[in-house]
């Protein structure tokens, strides 16, 4: 560090700014507005989800007892 130059200090001005202090005091202004109200109406649906359950029976091919077919009639009378 001891091959660094000495820098000579100087001293920059910025010019002159203005500076306002704005005073504000009440007065009285009356301001009148009319306000009409209107009432509007919509219907909005509102939905009642109703569930309907079914059951079926589903036998893969390699079931033995020969029920497959039984099923399907089974379950076809009780959609009925």
């Amino acid at each position: 560090m001891s091959d660094c130059p000495k820098c000579v200090s100087k001293t920059v001005y910025d010019p002159p700014q203005t500076v306002y202090e704005d005073y504000y005091h009440p007065q009285h202004v009356e301001v009148v507005q009319t306000v009409e109200v209107v009432r509007r109406h919509h219907c909005v649906p509102v939905y009642h989800h109703v569930t309907v359950c079914t059951t079926k029976d589903v036998y893969s091919d390699d079931f033995e007892g020969g029920f497959r077919g039984a099923a399907r009639s089974a379950g076809a009378s009780r959609r009925r």
